[in-house]
């Protein structure tokens, strides 16, 4: 139910507009207009049908006066109606927004029923073409997020064309994962669908709902088994990576009980599992994926709760970064301990951490959310060699095998325009680039051979700009709709050291 303030403050809105005393004014019913208004296309649980599902969690970063906008006027590129005047006044609208923003009374129910029952099967996989039928090299593909109006771009790296566009479901996590052989893609959305599209025949071949609300996924190495972390429920679910059927659903909880949500999962290859950061409980998972239909879990405990992972190269080490953004710790997998301390204040956000070698010893360098600088930690010591000064907090940091240069943006900061150039070898900023000027312009992504970078102008009618790496000189502008992420199919499946894993 809405909380008391709102339904007050709805009750004094319909008062004055029909010219009566508060005492006498009835205040509008939010679950009763949420039955008749929304309900068909949200779900009358408001776990979403059609429509995304109006939960707090699913919501992000909205915020209530937003959300009343789009009630009165309804969201471009999606099917959301605006609802006059005459069908919902100010009172009502007020009591709706209030009414999704506020948390259920329980934990859903969404296990191996609902998600079997939820799954959609586009193409029969077995008439999938066996070879690339657009031409391009398979390998040098991007998959760009398009959050503008909820779409998805397949783009040629080699000529920066678009080989196929299509819509996604709400509210698409910015990361894509691919299969090993890059020929799958598998994009997961904060309402929990996971979509597996072709990248061959540039179909969708299926999807399927595995949580409420969804972090991300994650792909095994072996290409079986997809693992998709929840913050509602507060699971863990293995999927068949083939027809994406449900092979297991792990509650996340600690000895007592006590559920947490997932913060992210990812896949480890010389492990053989995956690993899941949460959010509520001072622990990481460790899961196999190399007996079918069995997930054993192993729990290692922590100094804090992690929000957040980065791997030395051979995986032997897990940082993370503390929930209170002043510090980060180091687990040795073999042992299941912790074995350093970082320090990173300032809220690292590691999961858009490098590896590269500078003079001799192979470093890692990560921007921070709260703090204007770059930090860079010698692996073989865990000690910081450098704080790169930036223009502002950043949130993404790229860098390939075949270029000296690292690629960075100050997303956080004052100056969101700007895409620092460090020169890996000094380990000083040499160019700064101004793509867009005045747009937010961040996350950079390489091509293949790494000849040239690709910077998203993140506005809804924003770009993809491609440069050539070694001159900085502007190669290609490609029109987008607030791309907030894309991704190369062999640095992904490569797990180049200058991407994301």
């Amino acid at each position: 139910m809405p909380t008391t303030r709102s339904v007050a403050l709805a009750a004094l809105a319909l008062s004055a507009a029909l010219h009566l005393p508060p005492a006498f004014a009835a205040p509008p019913d939010p679950a009763r207009l949420f039955t008749e208004h929304c309900a068909a296309c949200h779900g009358g649980d408001r776990l979403g049908a059609i429509g995304p599902a109006l939960l707090p969690e699913n919501l992000g970063r909205l915020k209530p006066a937003e959300a009343e906008s789009i009630i009165r006027h309804g969201r471009p590129a999606t099917q959301m109606p605006g609802f006059a005047a005459d069908v919902l006044d100010d009172a009502a609208v007020t009591a709706l927004a209030a009414y999704v923003f506020t948390p259920l009374p329980a934990m859903p129910v969404w296990g191996e029923a609902e998600i079997t029952a939820s799954r959609i099967l586009h193409r029969d996989p077995a008439t999938l073409p066996a070879a690339p039928q657009h031409g391009a090299d398979p390998l040098n593909l991007f998959t760009v997020v398009e959050a503008g109006d909820h779409h998805v771009s397949i783009v040629d790296g080699d000529r920066f064309t678009v080989l196929d566009r299509f819509p996604s479901r709400f509210a698409l996590h910015g990361g894509a994962k691919y299969s090993p052989d890059g020929r799958f893609v598998y994009l997961a959305s904060r309402d929990g669908w996971i979509a597996k599209y072709d990248l061959h025949s540039l179909a969708l071949v299926a999807e399927v709902r595995a949580g409420v609300n969804t972090r991300n996924v994650a792909v095994s190495a072996d290409g079986r088994v997809l693992m998709v972390g929840n913050t509602l429920p507060h699971t863990l679910v293995a999927l068949d990576a083939g027809d994406l059927n449900p092979l297991a659903v792990i509650p996340v909880a600690d000895a007592a009980g006590n559920g947490s949500r997932v913060s992210a999962v990812y896949a480890m290859p010389p492990r053989g599992a995956f690993v899941a950061a949460l959010k509520d409980i001072r622990e990481v998972w460790e899961i196999p994926w190399g007996e079918p239909g069995r997930f054993p879990v192993r729990r290692m405990e922590t100094a804090d709760h992690l929000d957040d992972f980065f791997f030395d190269p051979p995986y032997r080490h897990l940082m993370g970064a503390s929930r209170d953004g002043r510090r980060g710790i180091v687990v040795d997998m073999d042992a299941g301990a912790m074995v350093a301390e970082l320090d990173l204040p300032g809220m690292p956000h590691l999961g858009s951490g490098i590896s590269f070698s500078h003079e001799g010893r192979t470093v890692m360098a990560t921007p921070h959310l709260r703090e204007a600088v770059i930090s860079v930690i010698d692996t073989g010591t865990w000690t910081t060699l450098r704080r790169i000064a930036m223009p502002g907090p950043g949130f993404f940091l790229r860098g390939h095998e075949t270029t000296p240069y690292a690629w960075g943006d100050a997303y956080m900061g004052r100056e969101k325009d700007v895409i620092p150039v460090i020169d890996t070898r000094t380990l000083e900023i040499v160019r700064t680039l101004r793509p867009a000027p005045g747009k937010l312009t961040a996350h950079v992504e390489f091509t293949r051979d790494g000849r040239h970078a690709l910077v998203s102008v993140m506005e809804d009618e924003g770009a993809l700009v491609v440069y050539d790496a070694a001159t900085f000189a502007e190669v290609a502008r490609l029109p987008m709709r607030k791309p907030i992420g894309k991704y190369n199919v062999w640095n992904k499946i490569s797990y180049s050291s200058g991407t994301s894993h």
